[in-house]
């Protein structure tokens, strides 16, 4: 009928033309209205119907009323459907839908594969239904056995995987300070296509780590250049967060010139201007970003809203060059009376541009359970060292993770605000027993609503969601996510932002975020009412080739 009405309009003038316009589209049905009903006009029933609630279609915009309705794991209808039927109907009267969160640097897919944390419950409470793991250049290189690991007991989210640098590289170097000869670049790059054949999103970085610190930048190059037919992107833990080498600034750019001439799209991973030397440098670091894409050069960034990161403390602290080699030539080195003068040295400038060692706090350290939540100062103080010291004691005995409070307000707020910028949370997955780990495990999406929209007004609502949904679905190309429109994947949350609470803390981090309602994977309800349901509806999202 429309059709039919399009070939009279051309009959007449243009004022003509606009007049019966209106006139028809008063008279016909609105796609909303009919959105209910099949064509032969038989109601269509659905599996869920979520009505009256304030619906964002995770594109930025303000959100309106209406219902939302799934039938086989995707949406099946937006609009006014009172009269479908529906084996479960949810009331979202006063509560905003959207899109499931997607966090695009994660560490969870470790803890996935762990009996008892498959259903991912710290990161369903956040409102996130989709992960993306393997970042900083970690994770294994046998992305198949790992898909089957992650799908063999279920999963709560979604998770899409990113092949390491890092693990490629010591898969064929070890740990060793060198440049690959031919044959060895040439090995690397089959494992990175082997990787994308079987479904990564792109390649990982972390050049801040060894092994991948020891890797100059032409050797990235060409490693992104067999991610890009497949459209993946390049996401790193950029080499100098602050002003340990190179510099926040010429790191930054070393993103920027890996997404030029590798041909992808390049992200700043967890992007932060780190310790007191280097604050307010974002303003500089975002500049250059925003010149980079005002060339065409794609360009992103992610971030986790907290003041403070989390490393190990050998990442922190110790040099890379005490690190070639792996652990056991490390702590060779920290024996060695003619190296550890030159070591000490470093080791203490590098806890004093993190902030000083009250600012380094033990979240997890097996050898001695005590010292969990206490920070380098008040170890080293009771075992009568200097911190320096203290830290290489504590690296000798075993691994140590820890929380390391470093950055400014003003950077945080500025980075959130670009439009470029999505939402992350750097945090993994454990058991509530294992250590006083970083609060952004739990908190992260959370936090960045009751904080950052709610109580500091830096971004709004809708930009937020905008940053947690579509812009991450688009950056790497995750078709039919992160957004709320008819055929795509039923990926939902239900919740009132004013509720929004991020609960975990410092001191306290193992405490559940609060405020989301509902949440629904792949069409599945897996929070109902703000109660986990027994739900694994999760799968091994793969990259396809555009």
């Amino acid at each position: 009928m429309r059709k039919a009405l399009v070939l009279i309009f051309s009959r007449f003038s243009s004022f003509g033309l606009i007049t019966l316009a209106a006139l028809a589209l008063l008279l016909l049905p609105s796609p909303a209205s009919v959105s209910g009903q099949s064509v032969a006009g038989q109601t269509t029933s659905y599996d869920l119907v979520i009505a009256n609630g304030l619906v964002h279609d995770g594109l930025g915009g303000p959100p309106r009323q209406a219902d939302v309705a799934i039938k086989d794991g995707r949406i099946g209808a937006i609009g006014t459907l009172a009269s479908a039927t529906a084996a479960r109907r949810i009331d979202a009267s006063g509560r905003h839908v959207a899109p499931g969160f997607i966090d695009v640097h994660s560490h969870a897919e470790g803890g996935l594969v762990r009996d008892g944390l498959q259903q991912g419950q710290p990161l369903l409470a956040q409102g996130v239904t989709t992960i993306v793991g393997n970042p900083d250049g970690g994770g294994p290189v046998d992305l198949p056995g790992q898909r089957g690991q992650l799908e063999q007991r279920g999963l709560g989210p979604n998770v899409a995987l990113l092949i390491g640098h890092g693990s490629v590289r010591g898969a064929v170097l070890g740990m060793a300070e060198a440049a690959p000869t031919p044959a060895q670049l040439d090995q690397m790059k089959a494992l990175v296509k082997t990787a994308m054949d079987a479904g990564a999103y792109g390649l990982s970085s972390g050049l801040f780590y060894a092994p991948g610190s020891y890797a100059k930048l032409d050797e990235v190059i060409e490693l992104a250049k067999v991610v890009s037919p497949y459209n993946g992107v390049y996401t790193s833990h950029i080499r100098d967060e602050g002003n340990y080498t190179i510099g926040l600034i010429a790191s930054v750019d070393e993103v920027i010139r890996v997404a030029d001439e590798g041909r992808v799209i390049g992200i700043v991973s967890h992007m932060k201007a780190l310790g007191p030397d280097t604050w307010g440098k974002s303003a500089e670091a975002i500049q250059h970003i925003e010149s980079a894409r005002a060339r065409g050069v794609k360009v992103f960034a992610d971030q986790y809203p907290y003041e403070a990161s989390s490393t190990s403390l050998t990442g922190a602290v110790i040099p890379r060059w005490a690190q070639v080699g792996g652990d056991a030539a490390m702590v060779a080195r920290f024996a060695d009376a003619t190296q550890r003068e030159k070591l000490l040295a470093e080791v203490r400038e590098n806890i004093r541009r993190r902030g000083g060692p009250a600012s380094l706090v033990v979240a997890h350290y097996r050898p001695d359970r005590s010292l969990e939540g206490k920070n380098l100062g008040e170890i080293a103080s009771a075992r009568g060292l200097s911190p320096e010291a203290a830290a290489i004691a504590l690296i000798s005995a075993g691994s140590v993770s820890i929380v390391s409070f470093n950055m400014s307000e003003d950077d945080i707020e500025r980075i959130m605000r670009q439009p470029w910028t999505m939402t992350s949370s750097d945090g993994g997955l454990v058991f509530p027993n294992e250590g006083v780990p970083h609060p952004r495990n739990y908190g992260a999406f959370a936090r960045k609503i009751a904080r950052y929209v709610n109580e500091r007004k830096t971004v709004s609502l809708d930009a937020a969601i905008r940053s947690m949904t579509s812009l991450p679905a688009d950056v790497f190309g995750m078709t039919d996510r992160g957004v709320l429109r008819p055929g795509a994947w039923a990926d939902v949350v239900v919740f009132d932002p004013k509720t929004v609470r991020d609960v975990a803390t410092y001191t306290k981090p193992h405490q559940l975020a609060t405020g989301m309602d509902y949440v629904v994977v792949t069409g599945q309800i897996v929070v109902d009412g703000g109660r986990f349901t027994s739900a694994l509806p999760g799968k091994v999202l793969l990259k396809t080739r555009k």
